[in-house]
């Protein structure tokens, strides 16, 4: 059984190579995501691809093997899957369940889960419109865009919030931006990015970089 540590570094993995499966990692930007030393992130990767769970190759970065991609989606199964049945069964709200969830997602067992699974009736999103890997790896993946990149007189539906950050989920909450929600683009600063939207008829202004980081597709 992997390690937290171990596991900790196959997610980091998966996600930053989720846009490119078949990309390499650089060290140097896995270290940045988790707050590690470079030193320390080789000699990890080393040992990762020792054990058949990444093909690492100096100056190069790694990727996960297949083997390694399996492990990474169950403890990614299991975060969504905690998330889900904490805001669902003990009323936490969407901002609160991530760290609890971190700490969870390696304690869970593959029983546990599919309980927890079958419980909450095998939900396919987590509270942030993450999709929740099957217990077989599969996964469902949005044809979205980021909201930054739709443009006036569009009407979308937001499908994911892709920053964890209890402060950015606490005000998407505040003027309504939450997934499942629709949305209309009256307007876009061209200097800045500056959206301007209506949401259940009422108007709010999004800046560029918060819109990046909400997927949408389009209605």
């Amino acid at each position: 059984m992997p390690t937290i540590s171990v596991e900790n570094y196959l997610k980091a993995i998966y996600h930053l190579q989720a846009d490119d499966p078949e990309s390499r990692v650089k060290t140097k930007a896995l270290a940045k995501q988790m707050e590690i030393s470079l030193p320390s992130v080789t000699n990890m990767l080393k040992s990762l691809a020792g054990e058949g769970l990444v093909e690492y190759q100096p100056y190069k970065g790694a990727r996960l093997t297949e083997q390694g991609n399996r492990a990474a989606l169950k403890v990614i199964r299991n975060h969504r899957l905690i998330e889900v049945f904490l805001v669902q069964t003990l009323d936490y709200s969407w901002d609160e369940v991530h760290a609890e969830a971190e700490r969870l997602e390696h304690a869970i067992s593959d029983m546990l889960a599919e309980r927890i699974d079958k419980f909450l009736a095998h939900p396919r999103f987590d509270p942030h419109g993450d999709p929740i890997p099957t217990a077989d790896g599969e996964i469902y993946r949005h044809d979205a865009i980021p909201l930054s990149n739709a443009k006036p007189q569009m009407r979308v539906r937001i499908e994911r919030v892709l920053d964890q950050q209890p402060e950015v989920l606490r005000y998407l909450e505040m003027i309504g931006l939450t997934p499942s929600v629709t949305i209309e683009i009256l307007n876009v600063l061209s200097f800045d990015g500056q959206m301007f939207i209506k949401i259940d008829g009422t108007e709010a202004t999004v800046s560029e970089s918060l819109a990046s980081r909400l997927l949408v597709t389009q209605l």
